[in-house]
């Protein structure tokens, strides 16, 4: 059985931190900072990092940047009627800017001075976030952690209100925002979180410390930042070892290289996927194609029918990873399979559009991975209608590191192998994807490299015919989605 999660003392005899009633002298000890100007009284309505977005009230936390310094936009936080700032010590050590500042203060604007404002960001946050009763989740890995937040966040939001972080709010300084936004009356937080290199993981894990964490996979993503695979898996374990001895780790039970590096932490798993030894697992899976997928979900003796809206046999294992969440946070059957149900995918997230002509358009241009686009040419060759075609415009994946080169060959022979009609490639290493599809079987009129999003459109129209499907995957930075509305502004 699955144990119980500990209880927090409630903050201030019952009152959980609030933005509006709190005061600057209570952010002073949690970000280990100094008051040096200003009146410990002065009431924060909020906090923002975009000087743009200060509204009055609100204090304004200048971050310094590889490419940008936010103790720029001071003066116009302030002129912008802001609470006060908060800012490093270092930069407020300069006499020059010290007399700037002092100089533009009204008698009730303060400054927090701290030695590391994304430091001091996180720090808050993480205070923030012992202060309020609502259960935290942390959703990590290599794919699919999106999703799987989004789904978790619906099953959980049947039974009490929910916060989730939005769009790529997921690192250092979107996670502290988002969990900043908690406040009485949310039940449950379920916040994604991604990483570049070692050490971001246990970071947020120190900042959410969540009641549950989630590993959904381990893949070649970032490896510039952590070298291999092994590396990859090390980063993701850090929110093992960092989750209380208290908490419960949602595993994906399949990955024997994750289950091996978190064994030794003697953590609660929760295991998920397809073997027969784990917590949670799934059978009878069905294809529906475009309509979605089914499959039977198995729990210490109970089954039931999940039901997905959503196309994609790689949906399976995220939604298997929800529900992981789900019964280590108690909530009942009925809930996952409703919030399950009611799930009804990301924009460009395998999004499937019907053009005319029985042409068949599937988004998966938010981002890619080696993992990700094996998994998804799986499902993509289980949607395509018989007799029909598939075209594939891939653009590159970043952030591989040494494994770049070979990881785009291996893309160019996936496509091949799935028996692809043509393959488009984009970007710097293009060659490696044309060459790969050319040696496992793919002729050279049928794969090409182009240039530009427009190129790759034109070249998609004028050979598409009814019937096809057409797959679109590329990271993040290739902006795929151009392709996609082009095709969508030009057929619809």
């Amino acid at each position: 059985m699955i144990g119980a999660l500990r209880q927090r003392p409630p903050w201030r005899g019952g009152v959980p931190a609030s933005w509006g009633e709190i005061r600057a002298g209570e952010i002073v000890g949690p970000t280990n900072g100094t008051l040096v100007s200003g009146e410990g009284r002065a009431r924060l309505k909020g906090l923002s990092t975009d000087s743009r977005k200060i509204a009055p009230g609100d204090l304004f936390l200048a971050l310094k940047g590889e490419r940008f310094d936010g103790h720029g936009f001071v003066k116009e936080a302030l002129r912008r009627n802001a609470a006060g700032v908060m800012v490093q010590e270092d930069w407020w050590g300069r006499q020059e800017e010290k007399n700037k500042i002092r100089n533009s203060l009204l008698p009730n604007q303060v400054v927090i001075a701290v030695e590391d404002t994304l430091r001091a960001l996180g720090d808050l946050a993480g205070w923030w976030r012992q202060q309020h009763k609502a259960r935290v989740v942390a959703v990590t890995g290599s794919t699919g952690k999106t999703t799987t937040k989004e789904m978790a966040a619906g099953i959980l939001g049947l039974g009490g209100r929910t916060l989730k972080n939005h769009g790529n709010l997921n690192n250092l300084i979107g996670l502290p925002l988002t969990l900043l936004q908690l406040k009485e009356g949310y039940k449950n937080a379920v916040l994604e979180m991604g990483m570049n290199r070692p050490g971001e993981i246990s970071r947020l894990s120190e900042i959410t410390d969540p009641d549950v964490g989630v590993i959904t996979n381990v893949g070649m993503a970032h490896l510039e930042g952590v070298g291999d695979l092994e590396g990859v898996a090390r980063a993701k374990v850090e929110l093992v070892e960092k989750i209380s001895p208290e908490g419960k780790v949602v595993i994906n039970g399949d990955d024997d290289r994750l289950m091996k590096m978190a064994g030794p932490y003697q953590k609660e798993l929760v295991t998920f996927g397809l073997g027969s030894k784990n917590t949670l697992r799934a059978s009878k899976i069905q294809n529906w194609g475009r309509e979605g997928v089914s499959f039977d979900l198995h729990y210490q003796g109970e089954s039931c029918t999940v039901t997905l809206k959503v196309p994609g046999l790689q949906n399976v294992s995220n939604a298997l990873a929800a529900a992981g969440v789900a019964v280590c946070l108690t909530e009942p059957m009925e809930h996952i399979v409703r919030g399950l149900g009611g799930f009804s995918g990301l924009k460009g997230r395998f999004m499937v559009t019907s053009l005319p002509g029985g042409i068949i358009l599937v988004d998966d241009t938010y981002n890619a991975n080696p993992l990700s686009l094996k998994t998804t040419l799986e499902s993509v060759e289980a949607m395509a209608k018989k007799g029909g075609r598939i075209i594939v415009g891939l653009g590159e994946m970043l952030v591989l590191g040494g494994a770049t080169a070979s990881a785009h060959y291996d893309a160019g022979r996936w496509v091949a192998r799935l028996g692809a009609h043509r393959l488009l490639a984009m970007g710097e290493h293009a060659p490696e994807m044309i060459h790969g599809a050319i040696d496992s079987g793919m002729t050279w009129s049928r794969a090409g490299e182009v240039k530009s999003h427009a190129e790759m459109a034109g070249k998609i129209l004028e050979d598409m015919r009814e019937g096809d499907l057409i797959f679109l995957k590329g990271s993040r930075k290739v902006g795929l989605e151009r392709v996609v509305e082009e095709l969508r502004d030009t057929v619809s």
